[in-house]
């Protein structure tokens, strides 16, 4: 039994966008269930991070944004990808290395992206996103537009140099960025208490003189609200905001990582708190039919996705000479 949701946060909220969200976050599981299997049988090249567990964070986040809204993402950026409105075709074949990719094949599992829903491709230096992101909230600055950008990073990002100062250049101009931490406890292996005297990341946000906040980014009600209100303040001119989601991730840091430095007792503790089982379980039973319609539909995309993806066609040999700065060759 997971750990209930507020009733109060379920029923302020429309059920069908409430059944939306549950959608969006199965499908971002269940796709990534497949490509684990897909990779250990060998089928994939490459390989992949994972965010089994941390589906709240992403579709909060997403849910809450307009369509014209940007985000910037990481290494760990499937779920981010399917719930910022790529699809999970084309996805699929991206990661098969096929041509009809949402990347045209040449990105893969850490570089995803498609800029017809506003996500560039993801950046997989860790912090590298935050100053892009920053950027980004500038150009749309000057162009005297409303829309905001939201920035996915790991709290382990929040020791890099990339962060100050991206954080830092977007305080002082008052720039439209929701800076959203995926707080998952572990860079890699390596538990954040260890490498930082602050233990909220939302605390950094006093240094640069903007509002932090900190919610349970396994609700994702709350995640959703959260968003909300940032990118409302964003819209207005008075972020950027920074907003720190605790969440979980139930898989090892990438393919090849066993996950055994989680303690088994941290590991039950936030199991019970998953995220889509907490809100299926606040949905039901009252609305058991229409879930068991998503969970269907789901099941149906993933199939079409890797059907598609084993059948799409390989790129071709003049393609290496497509999407990039220089094709000239030396002779």
């Amino acid at each position: 039994m997971s750990v209930a949701l507020a009733p109060e946060s379920v029923a302020s909220h429309p059920v069908d966008l409430l059944l939306d969200i549950y959608e969006r976050m199965l499908l971002i599981r269940e796709f990534e269930e497949r490509v684990k299997l897909l990779f250990l049988e060998g089928s994939m090249p490459g390989t992949i991070h994972q965010a089994q567990g941390q589906e709240g964070t992403a579709a909060g986040v997403c849910f809450a944004l307009r369509p014209d809204d940007l985000i910037t993402s990481t290494h760990r950026c499937h779920g981010h990808a399917i719930a910022k409105g790529v699809t999970a075709e084309s996805m699929m074949v991206e990661l098969f290395g096929k041509a009809g990719g949402c990347c045209a094949g040449k990105g893969g599992s850490m570089h995803m992206g498609d800029m017809a829903v506003g996500m560039p491709p993801a950046i997989a230096i860790v912090g590298g996103g935050i100053p892009l992101a920053a950027g980004m909230a500038l150009a749309l600055r000057m162009q005297k537009s409303d829309r905001v950008v939201a920035c996915f990073f790991g709290e382990g990002a929040t020791s890099e140099g990339a962060f100050h100062e991206g954080v830092n250049l977007a305080a002082i101009w008052n720039l439209p960025v929701i800076f959203a931490c995926e707080n998952n406890r572990y860079g890699a292996s390596t538990d954040f208490s260890k490498v930082s005297k602050v233990h909220r990341v939302a605390d950094r946000a006093a240094a640069y003189g903007i509002r932090g906040e900190t919610v349970d980014g396994n609700d994702v009600i709350a995640v959703y609200e959260a968003t909300q209100r940032a990118a409302e303040e964003c819209r207005r001119g008075e972020g950027p905001v920074l907003l720190e989601m605790l969440t979980y991730r139930r898989t090892g840091h990438s393919r090849r990582d066993p996950n055994h430095y989680q303690p088994k007792e941290e590991q039950e503790y936030w199991y019970a708190r998953d995220p889509i089982a907490r809100l299926r379980e606040a949905l039901a039973p009252a609305h058991e039919r229409a879930l068991a319609e998503r969970d269907g539909r789901v099941a149906e995309m993933i199939e079409d996705a890797v059907d598609a993806a084993r059948n799409a066609p390989e790129p071709a040999p003049a393609d290496l000479l497509t999407d990039v700065y220089a094709t000239e060759i030396a002779r």
